[in-house]
C-alpha cells in the first residue's frame, strides 16, 4: 500500500476532519466537492462550506496514486489513517485562488501559501484515524470535549472568539459585549500554520492566560487553542470559522473588523456582509461587531457607533501591526490599550514571532 508522509499543515486538516471540526465534511474533498465549494461555497448536495479540504500531492505521487484503492497517512514516524481513495485530481491554483482570495497576486500572504501547493490533490474518506500525541503545551480540546465542558458548566449559549493575536483592549471589548448576552465565552487562538511575522502560539497564549488569570470570571470564559491554519482569505475564512465554532458547540460566534484579513485586501466589515447572506443556515449566530478603538476624549474603548471622533488625533486605532510594533520597542505600551500583565506574559515568551511558515 502506498503511504504518504504529512506534514503538520496536511495532519492538521486530516485531525480535524476525523475530529468533527470541519463537519458537514468528514473527507478529503474530491474534484466534484473541490470545484462545488471554491465557486459556490457549497458541497455538491448544497450544504454550505466555503473553503476546500484536500490532501495535496505532487506530481509523482498523484501518479503512484491513482488506480489504488487506499493510502496510508503517517505523521512523524507513525501511522495516522488511511483514506480510502476516490479521486486523484488536479487544479488549476491561479484560477482557483481568484475565487477564494479575490486575487492571485502572491503578495496576498494566503495566496502566497496557496499557489505554493503542488497542485494535484488526492480526495477520499479518512478511515481508522488514530490521534497524534497533542503538541506540547497545547491543551487544545475537540469538538467534543468542548461540547461536554460547556454542559458542565451550564452555559446554554456561548460565544466563539478566534484570534490569532495576544489580547489588547479593543478585543477584550468585543469579548465582554458578547459575554452581556450569553452564558460563557470560548476563546480559541488560532496556533496552526500562520504567516512569517504573525505572533507565535507561546506569546498568543501566555497573554491570554494572564488575562484570565486577572481579569476575566472564572467561571464564564473558557481557553483553548485551536491547530487550524490560517488562509488569509477574508470574508471565506469569517464563514469557515464559524462553522468550525458551530461545530465545536458554540451558539455565538464574533465577527469583527477585518476578520481573517490580511493587510488591505478585503473591506473592514465585507465579512459581516458575506456572513450576513447566509443568516439562517449557518447553525451559529453571528454577533456583528464594529472595530473598537480608543478614544481620549470618550476616554475609553469606543466604536464608530458609540464615538464621533474617529479618525482623528484623539483615537489610537489597535491593530496586531499595532501590538508587533509596541512589544517589538522597549516601550511599555499604553495601559489603556494593552494591560501591563498581558504585556509582561507575552514578553515573556521565549518567541514572540514566527520566523518561518512551517509545512
Amino acid at each position: 500500500m502506498t503511504a504518504l508522509a504529512l506534514g503538520r499543515r496536511q495532519y492538521l486538516d486530516l485531525e480535524k476532519l476525523a475530529l468533527g471540526a470541519f463537519s458537514p465534511v468528514t473527507g478529503f474533498m474530491d474534484r466534484r466537492e473541490w470545484k462545488s465549494v471554491v465557486e459556490t461555497m457549497r458541497l455538491p448536495d448544497g450544504e454550505l462550506f466555503p473553503l476546500p479540504i484536500a490532501l495535496d500531492v505532487d506530481s509523482a505521487l498523484a501518479r503512484q496514486v491513482e488506480g489504488t484503492a487506499r493510502v496510508t497517512l503517517t505523521y512523524r514516524g507513525a501511522r495516522v489513517a488511511e483514506v480510502a481513495v476516490s479521486d486523484v485530481f488536479r487544479r488549476d491554483l491561479r484560477a482557483d485562488a481568484r475565487e477564494i482570495f479575490g486575487t492571485d497576486r502572491p503578495d496576498h500572504a494566503g495566496v502566497k501559501a496557496f499557489l505554493g501547493l503542488p497542485g494535484f490533490f488526492i480526495g477520499g474518506r479518512v478511515v481508522d484515524f488514530e490521534r497524534a500525541p497533542a503538541e506540547d503545551g497545547l491543551a487544545e480540546l475537540t469538538p467534543a470535549e468542548s461540547r461536554r465542558v460547556f454542559a458542565e458548566n451550564g452555559w446554554e449559549t456561548v460565544a466563539g472568539f478566534q484570534t490569532r493575536n495576544p489580547p489588547h483592549r479593543a478585543h477584550e471589548y468585543l469579548q465582554r459585549v458578547a459575554l452581556e448576552h450569553v452564558d460563557g465565552l470560548l476563546v480559541q487562538p488560532l496556533v496552526g500554520r500562520k504567516k512569517p511575522g504573525d505572533f507565535a502560539p507561546d506569546a498568543v497564549l501566555r497573554g491570554y492566560r494572564a488575562l484570565l488569570d486577572h481579569v476575566y470570571p472564572k467561571d464564564r470564559v473558557l481557553l483553548s487553542p485551536i491547530t487550524v491554519s490560517m488562509w488569509y482569505a477574508g470574508p471565506r475564512e469569517a464563514v469557515f470559522h464559524a462553522v468550525i465554532r458551530r461545530n465545536y458547540g458554540c451558539t455565538h460566534f464574533i465577527v469583527g473588523r477585518d476578520h481573517a484579513g490580511v493587510g488591505d485586501w478585503y473591506g473592514k466589515y465585507a465579512a459581516h456582509e458575506l456572513t450576513r447572506r447566509f443568516d439562517g443556515e449557518l447553525g451559529i449566530r453571528i454577533m456583528r461587531l464594529h472595530g473598537p478603538y480608543h478614544c481620549e476624549i470618550c476616554d475609553g474603548i469606543v466604536t464608530e457607533r458609540t464615538c464621533r471622533h474617529g479618525g482623528t488625533a484623539a483615537t489610537t486605532e489597535i491593530s496586531g501591526t499595532w501590538m508587533r510594533r509596541m512589544l517589538q520597542s522597549e516601550t511599555m505600551p499604553p495601559s489603556h490599550v494593552m494591560r501591563r500583565e498581558v504585556v509582561a506574559a507575552v514578553r515573556g515568551a521565549g518567541q514572540l514571532f514566527i520566523e518561518e511558515e512551517s509545512a
